[in-house]
C-alpha cells in the first residue's frame, strides 16, 4: 500500500550523470542509466537524503509525495542478487570478491613491451600544458582498468596519451577543470574512456562531458566499460 512519506528526487535537466551519488546510496536506489541518475524503485530509498552533499549540480532533493514504502528486506534481497556486490556495503565498489586464479596459467609467457609513452600518467599531475597533450589521442583511463586486462598494453593504449584517475578518491572538480583546460586549447585528437562497470566509475563518463561541454567542444567520445574480469562490457560513441 502506498504511503506518503519522503523519497529521493532526481532533476534530470540538472543531471550530468556524474554517478557520485550511487556509491553514497547504501541501499543501491540510485543507478546510472542512459547517462542520468534514476530511482531504481521507491521501495529502496529510505528517504533520509545520505546522496544529496555529493551532487555537484544540485539535482537531487528530498520530495514528501506518495510512495511505495521503504522495505529494508527488499533492499538486502535486491543488493544481494546483484552481479557486482557480494555484500551490502556502503559502498557497492568495494564489495569483496575472488575469481579463479586463471593467470597463472600464463606466467612462462613472454612479457610484452609497454606502450607508455610518457609519465606522468596521474590525472592529477598531469600540467595541461604538458608538450605530450599536443595532438594527442586521449586514453582517460580509470585507475582499476589496467589491472583487470591483460590486454591494456596491446589494445588500448597502443599511439595513445593515457591519464590515469580515479573519481572516487580525488577530487572531482579537480578533474573537470582540468580536463576543461586540456580540451578548451583545441588540440585534442581524440577521446577514449576507459572505465569498469562498478558504480564509481560512472563518474568518469560524465566528468568529460561536462569538461567537453565547459571547453566549448564538439569532439566525440569513444566509451568502454570492462567487467570485473577485463572483458570490454559496454562500448560507444557520443557526439
Amino acid at each position: 500500500m502506498r504511503q506518503k512519506r519522503q523519497v529521493i528526487k532526481i532533476d534530470e535537466d540538472l543531471c550530468d550523470g556524474c554517478g557520485q551519488c550511487v556509491p553514497a546510496c547504501a541501499e543501491g536506489a540510485i543507478q546510472i542509466i542512459n547517462g542520468k541518475a534514476r530511482l531504481v524503485a521507491e521501495k529502496y530509498c529510505d528517504g533520509l537524503g545520505n546522496c544529496l552533499g555529493k551532487c555537484p549540480t544540485g539535482a537531487l532533493s528530498i520530495e514528501e509525495r506518495e510512495a511505495e514504502p521503504f522495505d529494508q528486506e527488499a533492499v538486502k534481497e535486491y543488493l544481494g542478487s546483484q552481479v557486482d556486490i557480494q555484500a551490502v556495503t556502503g559502498c557497492p565498489s568495494a564489495a569483496c570478491q575472488q575469481f579463479a586464479a586463471g593467470n597463472k596459467a600464463n606466467m612462462n609467457q613472454p612479457v610484452q613491451e609497454s606502450a607508455l609513452s610518457h609519465w606522468p600518467v596521474q590525472i592529477k599531475l598531469v600540467s595541461p600544458e604538458a608538450p605530450f597533450l599536443k595532438d594527442a589521442d586521449l586514453l582517460i583511463t580509470a585507475d582499476c582498468a589496467p589491472v583487470v586486462t591483460a590486454e591494456y598494453h596491446s589494445r588500448f593504449l597502443p599511439g595513445k596519451v593515457v591519464l590515469l584517475g580515479c573519481p572516487k578518491f580525488d577530487e572531482v572538480q579537480n578533474y573537470l577543470d582540468k580536463f576543461a583546460d586540456i580540451l578548451s586549447r583545441g588540440d585534442i585528437s581524440s577521446i577514449t574512456v576507459l572505465s569498469m562497470e562498478v558504480p564509481c566509475c560512472s563518474g568518469l563518463l560524465g566528468i568529460i562531458r561536462k569538461a567537453r561541454e565547459v571547453a566549448g567542444t564538439d569532439i566525440e567520445i569513444k566509451n568502454i566499460v570492462l567487467s570485473l574480469q577485463g572483458q570490454v562490457k559496454h562500448e560507444e560513441n557520443i557526439a
